[in-house]
């Protein structure tokens, strides 16, 4: 009888070291299987994490690329339009300046607008010179364009031109200027492109 009990308890022993050994292994199995599983879940979000931080290197590389070449070709630009302005300038700027310097030929030039004027019987007309100038001008005025002043040109004197002259009706209605400055701004028009094409040539 005691033998029939020591066999069923060793029996029963063996089963239920035999049922937990199976058990650990199903549980160490499956604990192997999510292990990979979430190996495997992390490999793939690293590498999709991975591919879109590249992405957004490459995104951002080009941008930046864009940006600094448009900033060069602004600099760039900026560069020969200042290059071309000062080269238009100093060759521009004696040339008018000597000539505006010359009295002679201010009043030559304030002669020929008051007579095309005249010639179209407009003398409701004022002239506006330098105030600095006014002692010259006067006598050439006196001189030259009596006739035209009899005929109601009127001559007044201003501080805002330093040099050259003003022209246009009695009422202020407009003026004209025929200064220095308008002068180099004319040429300045006419020169620029060209220096610039002379400088700069793309072919």
């Amino acid at each position: 009888m005691q033998n029939k009990v020591q066999e069923l308890t060793e029996k029963i022993y063996n089963e239920g070291v035999q049922k937990a050994k199976e058990d650990g292994e199903s549980i160490l199995n499956e604990a192997r299987q999510k292990a990979s599983d979430i190996e495997s879940e992390a490999k793939k979000n690293a590498k999709k994490i991975i591919d879109e931080a590249e992405k957004q290197a490459e995104k951002l590389k080009k941008h930046v690329e864009a940006e600094l070449k448009m900033s060069i070709n602004q600099a760039i630009s900026a560069l020969k339009q200042e290059l071309s302005n000062i080269i238009t300038m100093k060759a521009i700027q004696p040339p008018v300046n000597e000539t505006f310097a010359n009295i002679s030929f201010v009043q030559k030039l304030v002669e020929t607008v008051v007579k095309y004027w005249a010639e179209k019987d407009i003398f409701d007309l004022k002239v506006a010179i330098p105030e600095v100038k006014h002692k010259e001008m006067e006598i050439f005025f006196k001189n030259s364009l009596l006739e035209e002043m009899n005929k109601g040109l009127e001559i007044t004197l201003t501080d805002g031109i330093k040099t050259g002259f003003k022209v246009g009706p009695s009422d202020d209605s407009y003026l004209i200027s025929f200064s220095e400055q308008d002068f180099i701004n004319f040429f300045k028009v006419y020169l620029h492109p060209k220096t610039t094409e002379l400088l700069f040539d793309n072919k």
